[in-house]
């Protein structure tokens, strides 16, 4: 288990400014003994908390060209065909991951092949299961070109509490199935948009692991 780099900067800070509040409450303030260690157990509560954002787990990638991996750890909350308007025009069937967060917030490529369309849309903060939240919220859509030629699109979405979307990717970089492709600090949302054909091993509710979890396979 590692930290991810989007949170090493900012555990250092949290962890000096706790250090600080504790050092002061100690110096300053004539508190009974039994104070001072529930001031300091709150303190490392929140600095866990603040911790478990940013771990990045080393995941094994089993690539398979003919399946489609869950790009997140979360819950699957929806599965419906919907048609994409952004890039694909047509209709495709929607599987939509809620992250937590308690969820780890690394996202992880479904497929292997080439970024055909990336582009970052500014927008609301609505609650990431929101209806309206994967076309008003802030989001970035990535659309990857697979050697069969099948497009498959996915989202990150902002949420009421996530704030910042971060996508390493652009037009006509390379990825590979599982590795890292973003971050969502604090949780959100992704959205797959998969072929009509392509058949879904996973159902609502089912808790899914980044680069592990099956979602579809392909005709």
């Amino acid at each position: 288990m590692s930290i991810h780099k989007e949170g090493r900067t900012i555990l250092f800070i949290l962890l000096f400014i706790l250090v600080g509040i504790n050092i002061l409450v100690y110096m300053i303030l004539n508190l009974p003994d039994v104070w001072l260690w529930v001031i300091s157990g709150i303190s490392l509560v929140i600095f866990l908390f603040f911790l478990q954002f940013f771990r990045n787990p080393k995941v094994d990638i089993q690539e398979d060209p003919n399946v489609i991996l869950a790009p997140a750890d979360g819950k699957v909350v929806v599965i419906e065909t919907a048609f994409e308007e952004e890039y694909l025009n047509e209709k495709r069937i929607q599987v939509s991951i809620f992250m937590s967060p308690l969820n780890v917030h690394v996202n992880r490529a479904p497929v292997s092949g080439t970024v055909t369309h990336f582009k970052y849309h500014s927008g609301k903060y609505l609650v990431a299961w929101h209806p309206k939240s994967s076309t008003e919220n802030e989001r970035t859509t990535t659309v990857v070109k697979m050697e069969n030629g099948v497009e498959i699109l996915f989202r990150q979405i902002a949420g009421a509490v996530a704030r910042r979307i971060l996508c390493y990717v652009d037009k006509g970089d390379q990825v590979s199935q599982g590795k890292e492709f973003g971050f969502i600090k604090f949780g959100s949302r992704v959205d797959l948009f998969l072929p009509l054909d392509a058949k879904i091993e996973v159902s609502h509710d089912t808790i899914t692991k980044g680069g592990k979890t099956v979602i579809a396979r392909l005709s």
